[in-house]
Formats: C-alpha cells, sequence, structure tokens
C-alpha cells in the first residue's frame, strides 16, 4: 500500500484552524485522535515546528506505517495504540494535563478501505472482517449472522439510515439460514436483489448504507465517538482548539450537539449577570460545517461527504 495515495481530507482548512493555538508556541502539544496513515500528523509537524504532537490509533498496521512516516520527526511525535475516547487515560499516562489542540478525521483510513481483506469496501470480494483493530471484538459477518433480525434492522436504519432495512434483513436472515456470510460480494448481491427498482436509481452504490452501519456496530463508531468529543473539549486549554472531519450525518450531528451545547450559557434565565460558571465554554468557529471545495472533491473523491467543524476553548472549567 503505498502512502502517496493517501490524501489528507481538508488538510490546509484544518491547519489554518488549529494555528492561532499552535502556531510559535514552545511546548504546545497537539493531538490527532485519528493518525491513519499519518497525513494530518506529518503536516502539523512540518507547520508548527515548535509543537509536540500526540497521535492515536487503534489499528496496529496504521501505527507502524505512521511510524515509518514520522520518524524523521525523532521525539517530537508520541503514536499510541488506542481507541480515540481513550484520550483521558493517555495523556494521564503521558504526563500532560492540557493540551493546546486536537484533531480528529472519522473516515475510514484509506489504508482500510484500500486493503483488500479488511472487508471495509463493497467494491471488491473480500471477508466481511470490518474490524479497524484486528486483535479484538467481532467481526461484520458475525453480526449477520448471528444477531437477532429485529436488532439488525435496527443498526441498519439507526447506522445506515437505510429505508429499506426490512427488506435487508429478511433476505439476510433467509440465506444466513442456508449458509453463513462470509464474504462481502455475497452480501453486496443479496442487496441488489432484495432492493425494488427505485431505490437502485439513487445515491450511488446500494450497498453502501448497509456496509456504513455494519462498521459502526463492529467498532463501536458512534458510541466511542459520543465519549470522545467530550473529553477531548475537556483536554483542551484555554484558548485551545478542536478540529473534527465528520463523514455522515450521524457524527456530524453528535459534534455539532457537543460544540453547541459547550458553546451555550447554562444560566437559568433572566439573571442580570451571568455568573462565570454559566458562562459558556467554547467558542464556534466554524458557521454550521464546512464543506470542501469543488477542486479538493475534483481531486480527491473520499472528500466529497466531509464535513469540518471547529471549536475554542475560551474558558475552564469551574468545578
Amino acid at each position: 500500500m503505498s502512502q502517496s495515495r493517501h490524501v489528507p481530507v481538508m488538510l490546509q482548512r484544518c491547519l489554518d484552524l488549529l494555528a492561532p493555538a499552535l502556531q510559535d508556541r514552545l511546548g504546545a502539544v497537539v493531538v490527532d485522535c485519528t493518525l491513519g496513515l499519518g497525513g494530518h500528523s506529518e503536516a502539523l509537524l512540518a507547520r508548527f515546528p515548535e509543537a509536540r504532537l500526540v497521535a492515536l490509533d487503534r489499528d496496529k498496521e496504521a501505527l507502524r506505517l505512521s511510524g515509518e512516516r514520522l520518524a524523521p520527526y525523532g521525539e517530537r511525535a508520541t503514536l499510541v495504540h488506542a481507541v480515540y475516547d481513550e484520550l483521558p487515560d493517555v495523556l494521564d499516562r503521558l504526563g500532560i494535563p492540557h493540551v493546546q489542540g486536537v484533531l480528529f478525521d472519522l473516515g475510514v483510513s484509506s489504508m482500510q478501505l484500500d486493503e483488500a481483506d479488511r472487508g471495509f469496501a463493497y467494491a471488491q470480494d473480500a471477508p466481511l472482517d470490518m474490524r479497524m483493530d484486528q486483535t479484538t471484538g467481532i467481526s461484520a459477518a458475525e453480526v449477520l449472522n448471528t444477531y437477532p433480525p429485529g436488532e439488525l434492522v435496527r443498526i441498519l436504519r439507526a447506522y445506515g439510515e437505510e429505508k429499506q432495512a426490512k427488506r435487508i434483513v429478511g433476505a439476510v436472515v433467509r440465506e444466513r439460514v442456508k449458509e453463513p456470510f462470509s464474504n462481502s460480494a455475497r452480501l453486496v448481491e443479496l442487496i441488489r436483489d432484495s432492493l425494488p427498482q427505485a431505490a437502485k436509481r439513487t445515491g450511488g452504490n446500494p450497498a453502501k448504507r448497509t456496509f456504513q452501519a455494519l462498521r459502526i456496530e463492529v467498532n463501536g463508531e458512534l458510541a466511542v465517538l459520543e465519549r470522545a468529543i467530550p473529553a477531548a473539549v475537556k483536554a483542551l486549554d484555554v484558548d485551545g482548539r478542536i478540529a473534527v472531519l465528520s463523514y455522515h450525518s450521524l457524527e456530524d450531528r453528535l459534534v455539532k450537539q457537543v460544540f453547541a451545547a459547550g458553546a451555550a450559557t447554562t444560566a437559568p434565565p433572566g439573571l442580570p449577570v451571568v455568573p462565570e460558571r454559566y458562562q459558556p465554554r467554547l467558542k464556534l468557529l466554524t458557521r454550521g460545517a464546512e464543506l470542501p471545495t469543488e477542486e479538493e472533491v475534483a481531486e480527491n473523491r473520499r472528500a466529497a461527504p466531509a464535513r469540518l467543524r471547529g471549536a475554542q476553548r475560551v474558558r475552564k472549567d469551574v468545578e
């Protein structure tokens, strides 16, 4: 897998959002919560020569490849095998009380999509695995073969926003009795066969939503994110900044809610003066979610669904 193929999404915009917190700040710490192949991390180290990077990934292969890529930066880069909701523990172990910048790029790493045997991509036949950390947890095949029908319908609706969830699950349940699912091509074919004609004509590959739903379930992505974003905000120093790239509406909604809550006053209505402890903790740096430019999408099709939100920490938590 050549690293040159990995083009970091909205890279310049992410760097610009974080710059005021990291530029010329000796000893500033920036956390890349989703290291992947290290594209964003490498750019952070190059752009902010005074900063130290802590980077997390649950995928050991990604850590190995990024380690090679970031080796020239020596001790400025600390790579950690961890899921991003473990951020507080990681910082604690490293003796870092607060950080100045945090970046999340929530897309599936290009490496995971491009490596056929991982089973993330519906465009090629592969074992239905989809685990980002292949040393732990259950695979997508196990989810398909063992979950009760009602649970599968819930997952496809909630995580894939799949309107045809009942039809697809009905077909899965009928087929898995004959032979358990193991490979992606059979699932893609089954989804195509079970959808009405009209549903096949819109929105790209009809398997896309089901694959997204399985991936989120297998990796517990939304539950992890629900813990991770508030933890990252809490880790930020005053004037520290956070940038989050999401790739589907479920992720973006979650980020939006955490940022909006942080940027709101928690004071009871009608107070003539709002005490410090009720003041907003965050200032929003983006108006809604920012989208990639047309040029960027033309160069990197994986950027198309990206949504970027940024926020700045404006005051400490008052216990």
